[in-house]
This record gives structure tokens, sequence and C-alpha cells, in this order.
């Protein structure tokens, strides 16, 4: 009989210097001169064990334990559940310091992939709001909780059941929120009051391993700046009764819920785009404003998750497009046309691509309400649907605004906007690695002559960038 192999002792490397903050919301080290990525609630200037995770050839990775927390970027951490949520791995980084690393991550990428010739960057335009700024969480209920080091190994555990986020790396798992400090109130309290009702009244959760038992799956919270909210439940295998038990309760108790809805899903996933969404109380949509136009959100609709900077980043947006009032403007990966929406009255005509049907349709719902009527807006895969014929028909643009997935625009995209040379190119991304590589392939002519970042969710290492680009020569 073969002997089980033991498992090696992890390596621990003492007392290391943090150096620097890196991509991805890590921080580098250096150990005879190898390069080490640190995962944790570090800062440039702690002082670190760090337990190795991975060994490549030209780095390693590693996950930060016993930290001196000695740096100046240090901030005070406000949620219970930081370290173990992944949602806010920056708490304990103070705002201007995550604005700073934000700034030089654009710049890295723009410098080291794009390598063209950059002008002066803009400051980046930070958050009024570093917390409770976004409009949109959505929580899963579960029947296997995650557990902390201290309970491991422990009899009693209390309750299993769990409503909350996925623990990092664990579709299985899900932690427990008391509190979040990304959504204004009353998302705490209508999130606590659900979990608590359902539990009075034993109401299951959903089983995540095997997806065949309980009755709550997920909850969804949505709010406008107007003070709208919305509600949708999703439920998996419940009764009649139980959903209405659930409902009643919310509409009872929550009184500014303007929208509540829900779902029946025994999927394998928690998306719901292509089922039946009943809408229990009140409206089926939300209505969101931006300056002088609404913009109508149904359950299923995206909208931008911080709406307050959205807005500034648009105005961005409209300050560089430079409009004069006779241009066609391409607005490519338009989503449920809000820029393209935004920018309308300052043009002669838009046309908005997007690959998703449902935002499409969301995008001419939207130009009805607000009686725009020189945009138009099409679905389809962007490479196949931005054509010669397509350009013949609707006109060449003179102004194209892009503001494409984090995977950047389509190699074909990116050569039928050289085939057409519009005078000036709008470019939004938010992610400035891919950004610089459309960049690069854009440089044969057109010329970076704006870069301005804009950081739209604080306590993360996420980033926008805006790029104007303009004709090298004239045509």
């Amino acid at each position: 009989m073969s002997k089980k192999k033991e498992k090696k002792a992890p390596v621990v490397l003492e007392q290391i210097a943090i150096l620097d903050f890196a991509a991805e919301a890590k921080c580098i080290a250096k150990v005879n001169d190898e390069v080490i990525f640190v995962q944790g609630a570090v800062a440039p200037g702690d002082i670190a064990d760090l337990r190795i995770l991975k060994s490549k050839k030209s780095f390693k990775q590693a996950q930060a334990i016993n930290i001196q927390p000695l740096s100046k970027h240090r901030s005070e951490v406000a949620c219970s559940h930081f370290g173990i949520c992944g949602g806010c791995k920056w708490q304990h980084v103070s705002y201007e310091s995550q604005t700073a690393f934000k700034a030089q991550q654009v710049k890295d990428n723009l410098t080291r992939i794009a390598k063209v010739k950059l002008p002066e960057f803009q400051p980046i335009l930070g958050s009024e709001e570093t917390y409770y700024y976004r409009n949109k969480l959505e929580f899963t209920f579960s029947c296997a909780r995650w557990l902390t080091e201290d309970e491991i190994g422990k009899e009693d555990l209390g309750t299993m059941n769990a409503l909350g986020f996925h623990v990092p790396g664990r579709f299985d798992k899900i932690l427990p929120v008391d509190h979040c400090y990304l959504q204004p109130d009353p998302s705490n309290a209508i999130r606590n009051g659900v979990r608590d009702f359902a539990d009075v009244n034993g109401i299951s959760y959903y089983e995540l391993k095997n997806q065949q038992e309980g009755a709550l799956r997920n909850l969804i919270i949505r709010n406008t700046v107007t003070d709208e909210w919305m509600v949708t439940v999703q439920f998996a295998y419940a009764t009649e009764d139980e959903i209405k038990l659930v409902m009643d309760y919310l509409k009872s108790t929550f009184p500014m819920i303007t929208s509540l809805n829900y779902v029946v899903n025994q999927k394998g996933n928690d998306t719901f785009h292509d089922l039946e969404v009943v809408c229990y109380h009140g409206k089926p949509f939300m209505v969101e404003t931006m300056e002088d136009l609404k913009f109508q959100i149904g359950p299923k609709s995206f909208f931008q998750t911080n709406a307050k900077q959205a807005l500034k980043l648009y105005q961005l947006v409209r300050q560089y497009a430079d409009l004069q009032g006779n241009e066609v403007v391409y607005d490519l990966y338009t989503g449920t046309g809000t820029i393209g929406l935004f920018l309308a009255k300052y043009a002669s005509k838009v046309v908005g691509l997007e690959y998703v049907e449902m935002a499409v349709e969301d995008a001419r719902i939207n130009a009805e309400l607000n009686g725009i009527k020189n945009a138009a807006f099409f679905a389809g895969d962007m490479k196949k649907v931005l054509t010669e014929e397509f350009i013949a028909i609707h006109g060449a643009p003179d102004v194209i605004i892009t503001d494409p997935p984090r995977a950047g625009m389509d190699l074909d995209v990116v050569n039928q906007i050289l085939a057409v040379k519009p005078k000036k190119i709008v470019y939004v991304s938010c992610n400035p690695a891919t950004q610089a590589r459309d960049l690069a392939l854009l440089d044969v002519a057109y010329e970076v002559d704006v870069v301005h970042p804009v950081d739209m969710f604080p306590q993360t290492h996420h980033v926008e960038n805006i790029v104007r680009l303009k004709l090298k020569h004239k045509e």
C-alpha cells in the first residue's frame, strides 16, 4: 500500500518590505531581485510575512500575513467584512493614494503598451462619494455559509444560512453581510429584513452545490438619484404561498420600494434575461435622471452603477467630442444608449451599435421617452454590423464614441474605423491595458490629444479612462 504524500509546508518569507502598488489590487515586494506580487491588506511601506502561493520563473505570488501596518498610504477600514469580502479591496488605502495609483496605472499602460506620442494627462477625476455610491447590489442566498477560521472544527455553528456576497474564488460559499457600505439606506435594512423574515418563517435558502433545493435564491436592490427603489427577488423551489409571504412582507415593510418584482429561476445560473419577471407591486421600472434626460431602467436593464459619477463622465465625453451640431456621431458599444442620447441634441444624427438586443430595446425606449428623433440604435455583432454597406446607408461618422467591454475593440472594428477615418474618436475604457493596445493600432492615422482618467469605483482598483484621438492629417 503506497504511503500518502505529505503536504509540503508553505514557504514563508519573513519581514519583507512592501515597495509599491501593482495591478489588480496587489502590491509589489522584492527578495534577491525577484519580484513578488502580494495580495492581502498591505500598502507600500508596510512590513509583512509573505506566504508563497505560486512560483514562476520571473516572479512569485504571495499572501501577506502578520502585517505590520506602517504605510503612510493607509486609512482606517470602515467595513467589518473587509479582508474576507472581495468587494472593496482598497478600503485600507487612503482615497488620495487610490486615485494617485489609478492615474499612474493609466499612464503606465498607455506608455508601455501603446508606445504612442501622448499629451500631458488631465488630473484624475475623483468621486465625491467614496462610500454608498452604487445604485445596484446583488446578494445571494445560501444554506451553506462561509465559515471563519475560528468556526472551523467547532460543533455549535448556529445557522448555516447566509444572505450576502460570494467569497472570492468560491461559487458555493456565501459571506453573510450585516452592513455594506456600497449602497445607501435602506439597502441594508431591506436585505437584513428579508433575511430575518425568512429565518423566522422557516423559508429555505438555495443549495448552491446541488441546485435542486431551496426557496430563496437571489436578491437585487437598485435605486436612482431621485430615490426610487427597485427590489427583485429570485426564487428557486418556492411554493406560491412562500412567494406571496415574502413579497407581501417587502411591500408592507418598505413602502419606499417603487418597483417590486420577482422571478422564478431554476436554471444552473443566476441570469434571468430569458425568464419572465413578475411585477408584484408598483411600476415595472425606475426612472433615472441625468441633466434634462430620463432613463427608464427595468429589472433586466444595464445602467452605470455609479450614476452621479457617470454623469460627470458623460459630461467629459461631451466636452471632448466638441460637437458643433452638424456631425454624424457613431456610438459604438452603446449599451442602453446613455452616451449617445446624452450627445444627441448637440449632433445632427446619432447611430448607436450594441451586441445585446435587450440593451438596444432599452435605448430605443429611452430615445422615445425623451422625444429624441435623431438617434437610431442597432443590435448585432459589431464587426458584422459595422460594414461599408451600413455606413453607406446611415452616413459616414464625423465623430466616433466608443466604450467597449474590458476586452477592448474587435480588430475588425478598429480596421473599419481606420477605413472611414472620422475626424475625432472619443474612447472610453474600463481597461487601460486593452485601450492602450487599440491606441497602438489606431496610431497609423490618429494622434492622442487628451487623456483623462476617471474614478468610478472608489475602494477598488478599477479605473475608467477617456482618450480623445484626432486625425494626424486632413484627408
